[in-house]
């Protein structure tokens, strides 16, 4: 089956790149609804998917030691007004092994889309996994969005995760992250996403620092404009010797929306440690009127404080 252009082009308005589609070095799985349309796999990576029901499955695993110098692209996308996808993925990263994911989720026409992500992720001892999830939406905001995920990390494992959702309206968003770290382990949780109109913005992530000397970092920078709302809630939890742990949470308001902010920090280890910040405010007024100064117009300056504070 075909890849549709427009799933390529919502790609590449995300930072996407259709030509890895015929690069044999370049591990890949496309999916437009419930449909696989295109996939590739390279030596030391298994891919095993199929399409289900109500959308697909995939269970992927790199063999030991294996380190891929490009990254796997997925893109995974709606292009009608109406519709779900439910995507189930099992990640899992033998020991030492090393992996980039770069996904993206497009929907640019949506009205009432309901798009569910469920992942599970293993990373064996020494692993290192970083994955990058960006959606690119259209202007009417008509999506539902679930990602929810589970990641245990092994001994000094290495774990990123980065969300972004910048492109469009947001519709409606619930994220459930939850990260256990076994001894010397480190994860890094950071969501980047711009509200609009009347989006809904949930975000749960959670951060178990179970292993000694283990570190963890939940950061969240949100932007919301017009009716926009936005509950963050990061939480860490100290439970073993030497673990380290910070929540970093800052949230821009305009117009009429609305920020809350919910770092939850529990220690359970004498020589565990963990902090947080959390900041919600305004765009500086003055920082507008320097930008302004120099020739912007009152949208662009709002923008490009956003962009900075999101990139």
């Amino acid at each position: 089956m075909k890849t549709p252009e427009k799933l390529l082009d919502g790609w590449e308005a995300g930072g996407g790149d259709r030509r890895i589609l015929s690069d044999p070095g370049t591990a890949h799985l496309v999916v437009e609804g419930r449909k696989i349309t295109s996939a590739h796999t390279i030596p030391g990576l298994t891919v095993d998917s199929c399409e289900t029901d109500e959308g697909i499955e995939a269970r992927i695993r790199l063999a030991a030691g294996v380190r891929l110098d490009r990254p796997v692209h997925l893109c995974m996308g709606m292009l009608g007004h109406t519709g779900s996808q439910k995507i189930v993925m099992d990640v899992a990263l033998e020991a030492s092994a090393l992996a980039r994911f770069i996904t993206h989720c497009v929907f640019p026409e949506a009205r009432q889309i309901r798009h569910v992500m469920e992942a599970s992720a293993r990373l064996e001892p020494g692993a290192e996994l970083h994955y990058t999830e960006t959606h690119v939406h259209g202007p009417q905001g008509g999506v539902l969005v679930l990602p929810k995920a589970r990641v245990k990390v092994a001994r000094g494992g290495r774990y990123f995760s980065a969300f972004n959702l910048t492109t469009g309206q947001v519709g409606e968003l619930e994220i459930d992250y939850d990260v256990e770290l076994e001894e010397q382990a480190v994860a890094e949780l950071v969501a980047r996403i711009f509200g609009h109109g009347h989006d809904r913005i949930r975000i749960r992530e959670r951060i178990v620092l179970a292993g000694a000397h283990s570190r963890g970092l939940i950061k969240s920078r949100i932007a919301l404009e017009d009716d926009a709302c936005a509950e963050v809630t990061g939480i860490t939890e100290g439970r073993a010797a030497g673990s380290r742990g910070h929540v970093d949470c800052m949230e821009i308001v305009k117009d009429r929306a609305v920020a809350n902010a919910v770092p939850i920090v529990t220690v359970t280890h004498p020589d565990a440690k963990v902090t947080h910040e959390a900041a919600i405010g305004s765009i500086d007024r003055r920082q507008l009127e320097t930008l302004m100064a120099h020739g912007l117009d009152s949208d662009e300056a709002v923008r490009l404080v956003v962009d900075g504070i999101l990139s």
